[in-house]
């Protein structure tokens, strides 16, 4: 049987995780200790041999699980230092996470092997094969942790209501599918104020008052237009455009021009290719939100 690997969705970029950032790394790092100390505690796994323990096992348990943490807390802290300071560390994606992980273990594996005079009263502790034997068990055990830690993470997550577990996929914008001209002429309350519009072009609406904002990319720019209409009245003339939905009481927005939706469930932020620019989902409008995004989905891949 062929053994496939999705390498598309490994190396895709995605929102930098919140467990990893600097005002996190301290709950993350005490819940890595938190884990391993009860887990050490309870099962004591590899084995133990207690002639060769140089200290109480409560004690070897505490010092097995804060080194983990410890280095896990120093090694993202200093990567989101590098990070701020160099733009080209700013990409993430689920291949780099594994990266990532992977250089933490192999750290962990080398502490746990220089702790073991400290630990252990063994005249051979400075083997070789004891250095594979602790990098290998970190490797084991932190795997295993690592996954067990993230499906723990998506549970919670959806508890609160977050859908965007897995990553955001931006809807192609397919109009040979459809028999709408992109360009529609828009009716205003003063006859001098009509206008006509390429949907094609138009990322997002925003209500100002009894105007509207027209915030449209064309040719990788982005520029914005201002125009005298009510974003209710806009609404109304492009119901035949199912790809719009209105997000927020102040904004519309075109669902083909979405490229990562990031929030949880009070509320998302939407960005947009070629533009530093987001629009919200107020949170009662987030169930509609996904159920829209669903059913456009479906309808590109049926």
């Amino acid at each position: 049987m062929r053994f496939y690997i999705n390498k598309e969705h490994l190396v895709n970029e995605i929102e930098y995780p919140i467990r990893y950032q600097s005002e996190n790394l301290v709950k993350s790092a005490f819940v890595v200790f938190a884990v391993l100390f009860m887990f050490l505690l309870l099962f004591t796994p590899f084995g133990v041999y207690e002639p060769e323990f140089r200290m109480n096992y409560f004690l070897i348990c505490f010092f097995h699980a804060f080194s983990p943490a410890l280095i896990l807390f120093v090694y993202f802290g200093i990567f989101n230092y590098i990070k701020q300071k160099n733009n080209r560390f700013n990409k993430w994606s689920l291949l780099r996470e594994y990266a990532h992980v992977g250089a933490v273990l192999l750290l962990c594996g080398i502490a746990s092997f220089l702790m073991r005079d400290l630990i252990y009263n063994n005249k051979l502790n400075w083997l070789l094969h004891y250095l594979y034997e602790e990098i290998r068990n970190c490797f084991v055990a932190g795997i295993f942790f690592y996954f067990l830690l993230r499906l723990t993470g998506f549970y919670f997550q959806s508890k609160k209501g977050s859908p965007f577990v897995l990553q955001f996929v931006p809807l192609a914008n397919e109009p040979e599918k459809t028999i709408l001209k992109s360009t529609l002429f828009i009716n205003t309350q003063v006859r001098q104020d009509d206008f006509t519009l390429d949907l094609e072009h138009l990322l997002f609406v925003k209500a100002d008052g009894n105007y509207i904002e027209l915030t449209k990319s064309e040719n990788e720019e982005v520029n914005v237009e201002l125009k005298r209409i009510s974003l209710t009245q806009f609404e109304k003339q492009i119901t035949a455009y199912p790809h719009f939905f209105r997000c927020h009481r102040a904004y519309l927005v075109n669902m083909f021009k979405i490229q990562k939706v990031a929030g949880n469930s009070q509320g998302y932020l939407l960005s947009f290719y070629n533009t530093d620019l987001k629009v919200p989902v107020s949170r009662n409008q987030i169930e509609s939100f996904n159920s829209f995004y669903n059913q456009l989905r479906n309808r590109q891949i049926a």
